[in-house]
């Protein structure tokens, strides 16, 4: 895989709620470390995901906020 983003964690899909539109993806990418991701149930299909398939979460953002309570 080559991708421009410079952030692609591979991870393990850990959990899939597939919805009417969407489906949520849980990525392990470590050990309790996950990731989830909203995208189009056709793309999720398209990908052929299940769970225990390896997967890259592929994070493309120009700002990462940090807050505290």
């Amino acid at each position: 895989m080559k991708i421009s983003a410079r952030n692609a964690l591979k991870g393990t899909v850990k959990a899939i709620e597939v919805g009417s539109v969407n489906t949520e993806v849980v990525l392990e990418v470590a050990p309790g470390v996950e990731i989830t991701a909203i995208i189009t149930k056709v793309s999720a299909e398209n990908l052929g995901l299940s769970v225990g398939k390896a997967a890259y979460a592929v994070v493309k953002s120009s700002d990462v906020m940090v807050a505290i309570d």
